[in-house]
């Protein structure tokens, strides 16, 4: 079975849900492996690389909201990631364009780390308040999660990936994808947002069950 992954790096609950997927495939017993495979979503293509603003600032501008409640809504958010093992420090985070980190993910795609460079990354943002735009913390990331230095510095140096990335993101759209994650499970199930485990298990069942009919 295959499972389609569309995510950003700077997506919270990108994150979550891939904590509460990976839950779900543990205690899946199909009647064979499960196969995770990541492709790259744009969250905001025309962000800027650098922002001086703060998660609360972002979100109480895109939503009308006081800085408070902006806060308590993150606040409520880095609750849910604790529950699933994750340390957020959204105080620490600023947003960013991604492309330059999917390309980034692309390359990992082809060398086949693609998921320890997506958990470094995911990691470097929420905990360490780290710049996924900034070329030298990307390459400094990579390379600890696998990739070789050279292969980073040459991607990072051009527009190597561009491609491969807005190819994922005009399938996401065609899937009917307006907001991630999003998922496609063996091609045959789409679902979209971080979904608690148990609705997850009963996806990959009923996925398991129609391949068995």
């Amino acid at each position: 079975m295959e499972i389609e992954v569309w995510a950003d790096v700077i997506c919270p609950w990108c994150y979550i849900g891939r904590r509460r997927l990976e839950r779900a495939i543990d205690q899946f017993h199909g009647s064979g492996p499960v196969e995770v495979v990541y492709r790259s979503f744009e969250l905001d293509p025309g962000a800027p690389t650098h922002s001086d603003m703060t998660l609360d600032q972002v979100l109480a501008a895109k939503y009308g909201l006081s800085e408070v409640e902006a806060h308590a809504m993150n606040e409520r958010v880095a609750k849910t990631g604790a529950a699933e093992g994750l340390e957020f420090h959204l105080e620490l985070a600023r947003p960013t364009n991604t492309l330059a980190a999917h390309r980034l993910l692309q390359l990992a795609t082809v060398r086949h780390r693609r998921p320890a460079v997506e958990e470094r990354f995911l990691k470097a943002y929420f905990s360490e308040g780290g710049s996924l735009s900034d070329p030298e913390t990307l390459l400094s990331l990579a390379v600890e999660a696998g990739l070789k230095d050279d292969d980073v510095r040459r991607v990072l140096a051009g527009q190597a990936f561009t491609l491969q990335v807005r190819q994922d993101e005009a399938e996401a759209a065609a899937l009917g994808a307006d907001g991630v994650p999003f998922y496609f499970v063996n091609r045959l199930r789409t679902v979209s947002g971080a979904q608690p485990v148990e609705f997850f298990r009963n996806v990959l069942q009923m996925v398991e069950d129609q391949r068995s009919a």
